[in-house]
């Protein structure tokens, strides 16, 4: 909020060290000795309790506690819509580097800045880093919340490794624009048409992308400046409640993506806040992400890691959010990343790991694992850093989950060749499998890969049209059956044929062309076959849990393996037919005797194939192949692939 027209500002003291009220403010400090203490330290487990903007009374007297970390300003003062935007000086705790002031009869919904003299004589109006809601960018004015409430408590761990996982990320502000193609949706608007649209698809988990407020819609969330505030942009923060709570009603959980890596450096935000480099690095090759020209945050200093470890518990507790999907983590453990030589500052052992940015990692873990061990982890990392889903009592950075990239670049690369080369490049989708028990994996096919100029997923595929569909259903039946649990970006399941873009909403009139609905309910129809399925899920950190069958037929681009749940009867076996020839008679070794069958073909009519198959069952013969006791001889539709199980009694 721009504060109004006033009167110049007058001069203001210099710092004051002891609290001096006026004739109408209470006498009592709002940080108690406890508290000071403990932000000095870097070690209050929920410091937006006491910093930022809280309604409360002192001395019996009722108004706004504000409090902002600013140690080395010469002045703090506050300004709000309650004393006509003049700035009033705060008072500093020495010990802790925080100023504070108590407000009578300012109360929620005030909208308020703290104008920072920083060390340099510079005075800079700044957002509440601790604010809990601001004002509809480009304004940047903070607001005063009601009294924080916690909507969830510890309970069993639901980020076990034997769960089904189906995530469908979004960004909320171009799914669907039900008010118009220029009209954001509100956080109601995506509870009553999101949540029951994922819910009904059979996702079990929806993934924003970053809600924190952030300046630049164009950002996507990932550039954000006030941490502790969903953005303005849908709604309030009472809002953003109800629609996690609309989430959970219909058994979805939600996970944020959470930025701690980097923020931009708008001068009304974290930037310089008291003058210095306070939340980030004084020397550019520390303080500099040179990819995205933001600033990077200082993890040495235990205060802006109390901020940061205090940010990931906050959204936990008072919004119910399930967890976390942790951005740019490789950015954050190398020093030379995306650096040239000279650019970076070698660790204390003149290596390029950054030891602080481990070492609050395993922090943010060994405190969201003691005080909500409900909530999962998932890092965005590419790199061969060493256990990053491990204990991290045992050397690991903690995360439950990593995205498996490697997976991602390897089998979309595949795809992307005409099939008549894909015998030479046969390995593209065996790799993985070298690898895929070395960490707890999320098979992500997400924004990235449909975004500056990348193109569709659709349009990565070979051959025409017709070819480049069928792959498609390939794609995502392979991934399904693959270990790992599972991501798809909105727009994934209608076969969008363009890169998708934030100013609008995703195409939906495709529905209307059968081949893009049939992808649609093959996406609904995997959902629900995998969640039934406990050997696509239940054991995906076992290696016993997987067999090859059919690995080294590169000549035909055939593929099959098996995957074991604990029960007999739980087995699926996978095959695949990466080319566009029909294959017949292709006998495959099974793990059980007896009936089988077909659970899914790609190739299926419902799902826009031509219908190729198997008649949706087949029978073993005791003819021992591939390792196995038995085999059958099946039918391979063209660029397809089949899931098979036994029959059950």
């Amino acid at each position: 909020m721009t504060p109004a027209p006033s009167a110049p500002t007058p001069s203001l003291p210099g710092q004051q060290t002891d609290p001096t009220p006026g004739p109408e403010s209470p006498s009592g400090r709002w940080l108690g000795d406890t508290d000071a203490w403990l932000l000095a330290e870097g070690r209050h487990l929920r410091p937006w309790e006491k910093l930022g903007a809280h309604p409360t009374s002192l001395d019996g007297v009722a108004g706004t506690a504000f409090a902002v970390w600013a140690p080395h300003a010469r002045q703090v003062g506050l300004m709000g819509d309650f004393n006509g935007w003049q700035p009033q000086p705060m008072v500093l705790r020495p010990e802790c580097g925080v100023w504070e002031l108590f407000v009578p009869g300012a109360g929620g919904g005030a909208w308020y800045k703290f104008e920072v003299e920083g060390s340099d004589g510079r005075r800079v109006l700044k957002t509440d880093p601790y604010a809990r809601e601001t004002e509809l960018p480009p304004g940047n004015a903070s607001r005063v919340c009601a009294p924080l409430r916690s909507t969830t408590a510890p309970t069993a761990d639901h980020a076990r490794l034997d769960r089904a996982m189906a995530v469908y990320e979004v960004h909320v502000g171009s799914w669907r624009r039900p008010g118009g193609p220029d009209v954001l949706p509100t956080w109601d608007d995506l509870a009553e048409h999101l949540v029951p649209y994922a819910a009904g698809l059979g996702f079990t988990h929806l993934e924003l992308l970053p809600i924190s407020e952030h300046p630049f819609y164009g950002s996507w969330g990932y550039q954000p400046t006030g941490l502790y505030a969903p953005t303005a942009r849908y709604g309030s923060p009472e809002a953003f409640r109800r629609f996690v709570a609309a989430a959970h009603a219909a058994g979805l959980k939600v996970v944020l993506d959470w930025v701690p890596a980097h923020f931009p450096a708008d001068e009304h935000a974290l930037a310089r806040f008291d003058g210095t480099a306070l939340y980030e690095h004084e020397d550019p090759r520390e303080g500099v992400h040179r990819d995205w020209n933001t600033l990077i945050y200082n993890f040495g200093r235990h205060e802006v890691r109390n901020f940061l470890v205090g940010n990931a518990l906050f959204w936990i507790e008072q919004y119910g959010i399930d967890g976390l999907r942790v951005d740019a983590v490789a950015s954050m453990l190398y020093r030379d990343y995306s650096r040239t030589a000279g650019d970076w500052i070698p660790n204390r052992d003149g290596g390029r790991e950054n030891y602080e940015a481990i070492a609050f990692l395993r922090e943010v873990h060994d405190v969201l694992h003691r005080e909500a061990p409900q909530a999962m982890t998932t890092a965005e990392e590419s790199t061969a850093f060493p256990r990053v889903t491990g204990p991290t009592a045992q050397g690991g950075l903690g995360f439950d989950h990593k995205w498996n990239m490697g997976w991602m670049h390897d089998v979309l690369s595949y795809l992307a060749l005409d099939p008549v080369h894909r015998r030479w490049h046969h390995h593209k989708l065996t790799f993985a499998m070298m690898y895929a028990h070395s960490e707890d994996y999320v098979l992500p096919l997400s924004h990235d890969e449909v975004v500056y100029g990348k193109g569709s997923l659709l349009g990565k595929m070979a051959g025409d049209r017709w070819q480049q569909l069928a792959n498609l259903r390939a794609l995502y039946c392979w991934m399904y059956a693959h270990p790992g649990k599972k991501l798809l970006f909105m727009g994934a399941e209608l076969a969008q044929p363009t890169e998708w873009n934030h100013d609008g909403e995703l195409p939906w009139a495709l529905l209307q062309d059968p081949a893009h609905a049939g992808i649609h309910r093959l996406v609904g129809d995997l959902n629900h076959a995998y969640r039934a399925s406990p050997a696509l899920f239940a054991r995906d950190s076992d290696p016993q849990s997987f067999q090859w069958l059919v690995v080294d037929d590169a000549e035909q681009s055939v593929l099959a393996f098996a995957r074991y749940g604990h029960r007999p009867e739980d087995t699926v076996v996978v095959v695949a037919n990466f080319t566009p020839l029909v294959r017949h008679g292709y006998r495959v070794g099974l793990p059980h005797s007896g009936a089988w069958r077909e659970v899914l073909n790609t190739d299926s009519f419902h799902y826009g194939g031509g219908n190729v198959g198997n008649d949706g069952h087949m029978w073993c013969d005791d003819a021992p192949l591939h390792g196995q006791d038995w085999s059958a001889a099946l039918t391979l539709p063209p660029l397809a692939v089949l899931w098979l199980q036994p029959e059950r009694p």
